[in-house]
């Protein structure tokens, strides 16, 4: 089991989880590929493109500008520059970050329907296009609500355990 974990770099399992995945999404494009190839073709490179593009760039500029507002207090001592020491990462960072990328995500997918963009909505399908805006803002505010409980649950625990209260 070393030996094989010395030589793939991960557990058996992760190798069988990869080519699980590998056989879905193979199986899921020739299913997807029968209808309109050109049409599906397109999409996957647009969708690359914007990706890399658009939405990579966008992303990677909003959380270096939310690293530069949740920099540590002017008492924290943090590495110096060229030092050797590496910038050390604050977990309790994440527990902003994952709420607003998963609400993020949830409004890219919803956004026709959270913004009002889609009038035929009820007509096709008999359901209220109302809600979506109102639901949207309450799963957000779960989202960050759940998160604030966890750092609260880590920094009381953090606090029991001897160590200092604040989160790294």
């Amino acid at each position: 089991m070393s030996a094989f974990r010395d030589r793939y770099g991960a557990s058996p399992l992760h190798l069988l989880l990869v080519l699980a995945s590998f056989a879905l999404t193979l199986y899921a494009g020739v299913r997807l590929l029968r209808g309109d190839t050109v049409g599906v073709l397109v999409w996957f490179v647009g969708a690359a493109l914007i990706h890399d593009l658009v939405l990579l760039p966008a992303y990677s500029v909003t959380d270096r500008a939310a690293r530069l507002l949740c920099r540590p207090l002017p008492g924290r001592r943090a590495p110096e520059r060229g030092s050797g020491a590496p910038a050390r990462h604050r977990p309790s960072f994440n527990y902003l970050r994952v709420p607003a990328f998963l609400s993020g995500l949830l409004l890219l997918v919803w956004w026709p329907l959270i913004l009002r963009r889609v009038p035929e909505y009820t007509a096709v399908t008999g359901l209220p296009a109302d809600v979506f805006l109102g639901r949207w803002l309450l799963i957000t505010a779960g989202l960050f609500t759940v998160s604030a409980i966890c750092l609260l649950v880590r920094m009381r625990r953090a606090g029991r355990s001897g160590r200092s209260a604040r989160p790294e």
